[in-house]
């Protein structure tokens, strides 16, 4: 049984609702992506600066005032650069500046996050750095107890933590001297440890190695930490594109979704239906019961099948989700029409004519769901508010002029075609005269840019007379130009 016009309006209404459904998803997503860029721009900007300032703090607080002189200079550099490093690397992942430089030549040398630091870039008697740990414990006993933390140079840490875990077997292979750690470094570490005033969990390395921060060295190296932060944000970025782009879980909702509401609308509707035909919901038989349920199944199945490809002509081509729920639409009338022509029931005449009708019927409802969007900026409720209103109407219109005009419209056609070969005709002929006017026009033109006088002349004289200057008013002769300039 063919729906009525009320029918067609919910089913139109209820598509286009999907389609708008699937846009607001993908807006949502989209917006996230776009936020995380714009928080990403921040977080980078803020981590370059970091480096900028502690390059700026080194040059004048440091090397300017030769800080520490030829041998100490490099603690003071290094201090600095774990400042600025440690803050840049916290901000490009859009955390809070965490370190900060103590600088009073006191028991602390930095503070991160409310713990104390004394930084211990010696390398000096070949202990890497654990002597002036020792000095220093001797000096603030109370240090490693108030939570404080040595730090020494990223590749001593790892030498030394290489070095603790070590047996005595595998040590008794190392060198005696030479390049590399030795046996006797061995010695000096487990012995350090062996006493107990500080454990390993009380030292930490730092983020620079001990030769990036020397006097010649520190513009490399935080050179190099700004191109490091580019890479990571780079890599952010990339991680926020995946987080945010299309996904199966999405598509396999949006296409529950579409098929839930399809098959809830499909089964409202043949209820109804039968309803109209005079029936109540008591005196349904067997075969109304399983009519709906096929129906209703079906529904389903459209819905999926809508919901899916809405999702997939949205995100991986350049189409808008109610032209992508048209298209659907329509792909399912014109199959339903090419049935009919298979079985006998329409002939090709009316398959293109009812083809041509779908298609209509679907671009008046895309057209109708992107007014209304534009009109109640509402996610889902512009489409639907749109689609139902730009449905209806055409709805009846179609229907009045069915009814009454049926035979007008076909005459009316009919007259269209010849008047569109009669306008195409005298179309080819007035560009064929623009052509050749144009052309005219062009060597004029020419001519009255020309580089010598007189051709220059006579080419304006022609570009005047091709403009619509009355002849009378070019000035082509020698009378006319002394009168025009004299008189």
């Amino acid at each position: 049984m063919m729906a009525t016009s009320p029918d067609k309006a919910v089913r139109s209404t209820q598509e286009q609702a999907v389609a708008a459904w699937i846009t607001h998803l993908n807006q949502v997503r989209l917006d996230g992506l776009l936020r995380a860029f714009r928080q990403q721009d921040v977080n980078l900007a803020d981590a370059l600066v970091n480096i900028d300032a502690a390059l700026g703090k080194i040059d004048l607080e440091v090397i300017a005032t030769n800080r520490g002189g030829v041998k100490g200079m490099h603690g003071f550099i290094a201090e600095v650069a774990e400042v600025g490093v440690g803050n840049a690397r916290a901000r490009i992942l859009g955390g809070e500046s965490i370190y900060q430089w103590v600088n009073d030549n006191g028991p602390v040398d930095l503070q991160r996050a409310g713990v104390d630091i004394q930084q211990k870039f010696v390398a000096a008697g070949g202990r890497l750095g654990l002597g002036a740990v020792a000095e220093h414990m001797q000096k603030y006993p109370d240090f490693l107890k108030s939570g404080g933390k040595y730090q020494i140079p990223a590749d001593h840490f790892e030498r030394i933590r290489s070095l603790y875990g070590m047996s005595a077997e595998d040590a008794g292979k190392l060198a005696r001297s030479g390049d590399g750690p030795s046996f006797r470094d061995w010695q000096r570490v487990q012995t350090f440890f062996g006493e107990g005033s500080v454990s390993i969990d009380a030292m930490e390395p730092s983020h620079l190695e001990y030769h990036e921060v020397q006097r010649g060295a520190y513009g490399s190296t935080l050179a190099a930490e700004k191109e490091s932060l580019r890479s990571t944000d780079e890599s952010l970025r990339h991680d926020a594109y995946v987080e945010h782009r299309p996904s199966l879980q999405e598509g396999a909702e949006a296409t529950m979704v579409a098929a839930t509401i399809e098959s809830g609308t499909t089964f409202i509707l043949a209820v109804s239906s039968k309803r109209r035909e005079g029936k109540s919901l008591r005196e349904f038989t067997a075969e109304d019961w399983n009519d709906i349920a096929v129906a209703t199944g079906f529904g389903a199945i459209k819905g999926g099948v809508r919901g899916a490809s809405i999702y997939a002509l949205t995100n991986f081509t350049a189409t808008p989700a109610a032209v992508a729920s048209s298209i659907v639409t329509a792909g399912f009338g014109i199959a339903a029409q090419a049935n009919k022509l298979r079985s006998g029931e329409i002939d090709e005449q009316q398959f293109i004519e009812n083809a041509e009708l779908v298609s209509l019927e679907a671009a008046v409802s895309a057209l109708s769901s992107f007014a209304g969007q534009a009109l109640i900026p509402v996610p889902v409720l512009g489409a639907v508010i749109g689609n139902s209103v730009g449905t209806l109407v055409f709805s009846s219109v179609t229907e009045a002029l069915n009814a009454w005009e049926a035979e007008m419209l076909v005459r009316h056609l009919a007259e269209q075609h010849e008047l569109d070969e009669h306008l195409a005709a005298e179309h080819r002929e007035l560009l064929d005269l623009l052509d050749a006017s144009m052309a005219r026009y062009l060597d004029a033109l020419d001519l009255a840019f020309s580089p010598d006088p007189e051709i220059a002349l006579a080419g304006s004289v022609e570009l005047a007379l091709q403009l619509g200057v009355e002849p009378d008013s070019v000035l082509d002769t020698d009378e006319k130009a002394m009168s025009y300039f004299l008189d």
